[in-house]
């Protein structure tokens, strides 16, 4: 199944006011070069998208990122078709998260996958521009005593579990000692240690942790953490470094916020389930 694209806003409205202006290295691309025919894709005439195994609501749907369902799922087509992308011409690949974010050759073109752009993740591989502003988020079940926890020095000694090398593992040893905290190959395995009483709490991306909350068995959100900098985390699609198709890409993702595709999906994919109070 494939979304619906709207095409009414075009690169060429994007890059117009630079076509008589010397091209600076980090300006725009030209439309011309952000077409099918002009981009360097693994495979001719295909654009190949990577994403984590499994996959979860609200991002994807039904843990299969080919129906257009989910936020980045539905991101990735409306992506490739301002690029001229048919649904058709959309190839899906999974690569574990980790793997997405170590350095050398891809076996995708960009991937979708709730990465945070970070200077060190910048050092090994691109991002484009932002898509998604993030906070991280508790989540837990009645049984736990985590259910209770009204603040950050409520948390600290209890037992956290995160996907290893997300943000949400960071974000997760802030709050305790190392000792404390356990780290899961997959948000998966990470909810199954929070349901049979392994951890105290799962920490997780709000959309992510709401979703938690609805299907794990009394499922509880505890809240959200503050932000511990004054630069806001932000989600970027990943491509390998120094790729060709980076500067297209990211001139999609501005097209889309700039005619308010970007909103309309985060109205439709991430609408807060309930409340989340900030822990402090």
């Amino acid at each position: 199944m494939r979304i619906a694209c709207r095409l009414g806003v075009s690169l060429a409205a994007v890059v117009a006011v630079i076509s008589c202006a010397p091209i600076a290295s980090d300006a725009p691309p030209r439309a011309e070069d952000c077409r099918q025919d002009r981009l360097t894709t693994l495979y001719n005439g295909v654009f190949t998208f990577g994403t984590d195994q499994p996959v979860y609501p609200p991002w994807y749907i039904g843990d299969d990122p080919t129906n257009g369902e989910g936020f980045e799922s539905a991101l990735a087509y409306e992506v490739a078709a301002r690029l001229g992308y048919t649904g058709e011409d959309v190839r899906w690949v999974r690569v574990p998260f980790s793997e997405a974010l170590a350095s050398g050759p891809k076996s995708f073109d960009a991937n979708l996958s709730q990465f945070s752009i970070t200077d060190q993740r910048r050092a090994v591989v691109d991002f484009s521009a932002p898509y998604f502003d993030v906070t991280q988020a508790v989540v837990t079940v009645k049984s736990s005593p985590a259910a209770q926890a009204g603040s950050l020095a409520d948390l600290k000694p209890l037992r956290l579990g995160a996907q290893v090398g997300t943000t949400s593992h960071t974000a997760a040893m802030s709050m305790g000692s190392a000792n404390s905290v356990e780290v899961y190959n997959t948000n998966s395995d990470a909810k199954l240690a929070l349901r049979e009483g392994e951890i105290d709490a799962l920490v997780a991306d709000l959309p992510t942790a709401f979703a938690v909350a609805d299907e794990v068995r009394d499922g509880v959100m505890v809240g959200q953490l503050p932000a511990t900098t004054d630069e806001t985390e932000q989600f970027g699609i990943v491509l390998g470094k120094d790729s060709p198709l980076t500067r297209c890409v990211s001139a999609v993702v501005e097209e889309l916020r700039a005619d308010g595709t970007l909103a309309e999906l985060r109205t439709t994919w991430l609408t807060d389930a309930g409340r989340a109070p900030v822990l402090t």
